[in-house]
């Protein structure tokens, strides 16, 4: 791919208004941007989308700049590709640390589309020309919460996805339901439950949800089997499928009906597709779940879900759901439900360098 540099930068941005769950509350989010550029001048753009804590997995922006510095990219520097699926086939040698490799191979994704002068979208194999966009809903009041409903239905979102956890959620969700019957609504539970809590699981069965992601711990696959044989509502697994053996195992034991594909938690865009196309032939319907990214990873999304088995409206919200302005132009936007699939090389963005120098925190060149 004649690589000349890869620049890393770090910045931190407030979000619009809190994003709560259970596990803690988001007000700032900080993140990495890689940006490779080769050497005719033509450059793309990844994201790193690990939080400042490990909260969500046991990656952090610390750990991510270090695996990138002093591993990823000196492996990529020894070893040139011609193509980003060899950067995932050399990534597998390093255990885990998937949001690092994810921001650099989306990188090269973007940079090889660009070399190629076609959308991201078509060389993933794309045949979407827009995406149904979905939104969350996360805070710890029922009035908030029906706030939030009432202006993204305003919005045109077509499906409302809704943070749960023992202390609030049949009556909570009870309350959303008897306003909105027939409103497309999922749960997230981000692991807040154990099998003790089988029959306030069977409660929510009679609220006609969409799916509940991930109820039971991050790591598991067998307990989910269980509970999904004693529940109607579909469960969908995130965070316990980090690689392609974890989606075929659990869709083997019957531990979910959906699964939520997330390029960071997968490692890149090599295994999201793997994991997709193996879902398509089981019959397995998936989506593309959000990390509160900066437009770089959402535009990353965007190719993604543009793929044939994504059939239900995706975490891919309009940049202004959490930010006053996003780093990239134009800014996504979701129209009557929709986020159009750009048509032009790469990933259809650029960056709105103003916006990410007054985000900037530090920046790290690597010239090859």
């Amino acid at each position: 791919m004649n690589i000349a540099r890869i620049e890393l930068y770090i910045i931190q941005m407030p979000l619009k208004s809190p994003f709560l769950t259970h596990l803690g509350a988001v007000e700032s989010r900080e993140g990495i941007i890689v940006k490779v550029t080769d050497k005719a001048g033509l450059f793309g753009y990844g994201e790193g989308v690990a939080f400042s804590t490990p909260w969500y997995t046991e990656e952090t922006v610390k750990t991510s700049l270090h695996i990138l510095k002093d591993v990823l990219i000196p492996l990529i520097k020894e070893h040139p590709i011609k193509r980003p699926e060899e950067a995932a086939q050399l990534f597998q040698a390093i255990r885990r640390n998937n949001m690092a490799k994810s921001a650099l191979e989306t990188a090269l994704w973007d940079l090889y589309a660009k070399q190629e002068s076609s959308p991201l979208a078509k060389i993933l194999g794309g045949t979407r020309a827009k995406i149904a966009s979905g939104v969350v809903v996360a805070t710890d009041s029922t009035a908030k919460a029906l706030q939030q409903i009432e202006q993204y239905l305003v919005e045109g979102y077509q499906r409302i996805k809704v943070k749960i956890n023992p202390k609030q959620d049949y009556s909570f969700l009870a309350e959303i339901r008897k306003l909105y019957p027939e409103l497309p609504i999922m749960v997230d539970a981000n692991s807040a439950y154990t099998l003790n809590d089988i029959d306030r699981l069977k409660a929510l069965d009679e609220l006609n949800l969409l799916m509940i992601e991930q109820p039971l711990a991050h790591d598991d696959i067998i307990d989910h089997a269980i509970l999904q044989k004693e529940i109607r509502t579909p469960i969908c697994l995130d965070e316990s499928i980090v690689t392609f053996e974890d989606a075929k195992k659990a869709i083997e034991l019957g531990s979910c009906q959906v699964i939520n594909i997330k390029v960071g938690r997968v490692g890149g865009l090599f295994e999201a597709k793997r994991i997709h196309d193996y879902c398509m032939s089981k019959d397995i319907p998936v989506w593309c779940g959000g990390m509160i990214e900066f437009g770089i990873s959402r535009a990353h999304n965007i190719a993604l879900a543009s793929l044939q088995g994504f059939t239900i409206p995706s975490d891919i919200s309009a940049s202004s759901r959490f930010w006053e302005e996003d780093i990239i132009l134009p800014e996504v936007q979701v129209n009557k439900g929709y986020v159009q699939v750009p048509n032009t090389p790469g990933i259809g963005f650029s960056l709105n360098e103003k916006r990410l120098q007054e985000a900037l925190l530090s920046k790290k060149t690597f010239p090859f």
